[in-house]
Formats: C-alpha cells, sequence, structure tokens
C-alpha cells in the first residue's frame, strides 16, 4: 500500500498547482477559435479495459470472466466467430475507425499485427492502478510499456521522422477506472479501510494523470476519453443494491464514478494550458447512458435496466456463455430492444449510437473538440456562446 501513497500526494499538489495557473490562462483564452489545415491522421491507439478490448485477452491467462472469446459474444453476425469483444458485435472504437477512415485496430497481441494505422493495449478487468485484478489482466502501465514496442517498431519501418509524424498526429483513446472502482475498491474491504472514496479517486485520478503525461512525453499530442457510465446501474451492481428489491442503482458505485468524472474533467482543463499543443476529446457517457437506461423508448430500445445475456435480478449474474462457475444462462431473442448485453457491457447498439456521439455530437456528449475535429485537424474548440445556446446542456452538466 506505501505504493500508492505517493502518488496521491504527488498528484494533489500537482493538481493545486496546475488549476492554479490554468485558472490565469482560462480566462483569456475560454473563446479563442482555431482552424488549421485538414490533413487526416491515419493511426488509433487504445488504452483500456473490456469497454474498448478488441481481443488481447485472448492471449492472456486469465479468468472466464475477463474473456469474451466464445458465443454467444459477436453473436450479431458482423464477425464470423467471437473475437473476445465483451459485445454482442462491435464495440465503440470499431465505429470511430470505420468513422475515420480506418482499419478495424487489431489487438496488439494478435499475431503478426500490422500497427500501422494504430492498434489496440486494452484488456478486459484492467484498471488504471496495477493492483486492480492483478495477474489476471494488462494493467494501464503494461499497456503503456507495450506501446514503447510499438513506437520503436514504427521507427524501424518507418524511419525515425515519419514515426514521429504518426505518432504526434494519432488518436489516442483511454477508457478505463470502471474496474477500479468496482473490484478495486467496492470489491475490496483493505482498501475501503485504507482509503476513504475522496483518497481512492485521488490515487486513480493520479496515475491516469500520470499516463497521460507519459504519453504525451513520447509525443502524443491528440486524447480521447470514455467517461466512467454510471457504474451503479450496470445489471450486476443493480442486482447487488442493498435496496434492489426496489429496482433502483447501486447509488454507491454511481457516486464514485461520477466523482471520477468531474475530476479528469478538471484535469484535463488543466493539462490543455500547461501541456504545450495538447488536445482532448471528453465525453459525458454518464448522463448520456443515464438518460438511455431511464428513457430507453426515446431511443429505440424497450429495456434499459435487465440484461439480454445472464441470469439472476436484472440479468446481473455473470453468467453470459456459460463458461464461469454458474454454467445457465439465458439469452434474449431480441438483443436490438435492449441497452445492456451482459451484466457488465452495452450492446452494439449503445456502442454505435455514442460512437457517433463522440465523432460529431452535441456540446453535451462531447468537447472541448469532437473526435472529428482531433481526426481531420479541424481544431474548432467550443466558445462560451456554444455552451449557453446549445439547449441540451443543463447548467453545470459538462464543463470545461
Amino acid at each position: 500500500m506505501e505504493r500508492l501513497n505517493s502518488p496521491l500526494g504527488r498528484f494533489l499538489v500537482c493538481i493545486t498547482l496546475i488549476q492554479f495557473i490554468a485558472s490565469i490562462i482560462l480566462s483569456t483564452s475560454q473563446s479563442h477559435i482555431n482552424e488549421t489545415s485538414t490533413t487526416t491522421t491515419k493511426a488509433f491507439f487504445i488504452f483500456g479495459d473490456s469497454t474498448v478490448d478488441s481481443g488481447n485477452n485472448n492471449y492472456i491467462e486469465t479468468i472466464p470472466e475477463n474473456k469474451a472469446d466464445y458465443k454467444p459474444y459477436g453473436q450479431n453476425g458482423f464477425f464470423d466467430e467471437p473475437t473476445g469483444r465483451f459485445s454482442d458485435g462491435r464495440v465503440i472504437v470499431d465505429f470511430i475507425a470505420e468513422y475515420a477512415k480506418l482499419p478495424l485496430i487489431p489487438p496488439f497481441l494478435q499475431p503478426s499485427a500490422d500497427y500501422s494505422n494504430g492498434v489496440s493495449f486494452a484488456s478486459g478487468g484492467a484498471g488504471v492502478l496495477a493492483e486492480t485484478n492483478q495477474g489476471l489482466v494488462i494493467d494501464l502501465q503494461t499497456q503503456l510499456r507495450n506501446f514503447e514496442e510499438v513506437r520503436k517498431s514504427l521507427a524501424e519501418k518507418l524511419g525515425e521522422n515519419k514515426a514521429k509524424e504518426l505518432i504526434s498526429e494519432a488518436i489516442y483513446f483511454i477508457s478505463i477506472g470502471s474496474n477500479d472502482y468496482m473490484g478495486g475498491y467496492l470489491g475490496n474491504p483493505k482498501m475501503q479501510e485504507s482509503y476513504n472514496p475522496e483518497q481512492y479517486i485521488g490515487i486513480v485520478i493520479g496515475n491516469l494523470t500520470q499516463a497521460v503525461q507519459t504519453l504525451y512525453e513520447k509525443g502524443a499530442r491528440k486524447f480521447g476519453f470514455l467517461s466512467l457510465s454510471p457504474l451503479g446501474c450496470l445489471p450486476s451492481l443493480r442486482a447487488l443494491n442493498p435496496e434492489a428489491s426496489k429496482g433502483g442503482c447501486f447509488e454507491a458505485a454511481s457516486a464514485l464514478a461520477l466523482a471520477h468524472n468531474n475530476a479528469l474533467s478538471n484535469v484535463l482543463t488543466s493539462l490543455e494550458h500547461i501541456l504545450k499543443g495538447f488536445m482532448y476529446s471528453n465525453s459525458n457517457f454518464y448522463d448520456w447512458l443515464q438518460d438511455r437506461i431511464s428513457n430507453p423508448t426515446n431511443y429505440g430500445f424497450n429495456d434499459g435496466v435487465n440484461a439480454c445475456c445472464g441470469s439472476g435480478p436484472y440479468g446481473g449474474i455473470f453468467t453470459c456463455g456459460g463458461t464461469k462457475k454458474v454454467r445457465e444462462f439465458s439469452l434474449c431473442d431480441n438483443v436490438g430492444e435492449y441497452v445492456w448485453w451482459d451484466s457488465f457491457h452495452p450492446t452494439e447498439k449503445i456502442h454505435e449510437q455514442f460512437a457517433k456521439a463522440l465523432w460529431n455530437g452535441p456540446p453535451s456528449s462531447v468537447g472541448p473538440y469532437n473526435l472529428e475535429n482531433l481526426f481531420s485537424n479541424n481544431e474548432i474548440k467550443l466558445t462560451i456562446a456554444d455552451v449557453v445556446d446549445d439547449p441540451e446542456l443543463e447548467p453545470g452538466q459538462f464543463q470545461y
């Protein structure tokens, strides 16, 4: 645990300094609009957990809960067989690659993978902290080391100058943190005894900030972030809710996710003004998904609560596929009507809808840049007027 304490102290000092500097710069730069050339970026690097894992866990020794290379995963026919994606088909980064006119981005561990257009380092079950599912996943620090391998490989293949250009123009998409709070904190009594929620969030955010800075030091400049969902409304955590009989979400889990998102948003706003050339697209996945959970019929769904694949209350027992301790599971006939695919993961339909929002959606869903801006180098930032005039943006909902 001593290893966790020092990042927290460094984080708190760092954030105080960053916020002070940012408060001075922000007043003169909030309404600034830049427009540059529209050279298309052709590389996409992905870091994270099961929300964006395209199959790395197929190649590691881990528990069945961290794998998705068996039926009914991938059942919708887009792929010939299960790929290791935790979905009935594609995940959000597959759609983003399509919109950017890139091929499917391969997992890092796939034999003979071509890294020219990018690579996914993501691993189902991974966390920001190495202690989260330790020994069973590819944690974020290991993902960063794997990126360094790819960077060296690209330099050998393309030459140092072309590799540096590709690295600096690429998009770095990060989707991680849920497992730190679900298993790493709520499922870990010792961690709860050692740290209160605010301290633990500081540790996670501090380590995530350090990862972003590491990528920046290696040449990365353009970042995309998938914020955490309302974790307590996942079928698995809804079923664990002490008042599950009333049908509500597990509010303690959702509160951690929301606090994490708010802290990350503040850090990114500050980093934009501290790190020269740093650009980012952050998302409001929490509110976006909560709306579909609460009002599924408004968005082409009929069920925002239950999992299509699983067992027990809300399909919250993680049995999908029958490879775990409990073999029996139920599978719905109409997956397109469900928000949730299994006990933890949304359906391909949700992935596609939010990919569209990240690509060119409204300020209530994405900002200060959308991903289309970053991939095309259209550096058109939100102004104060954009936020004020957007009818979908409630006061305090999504600030920069």
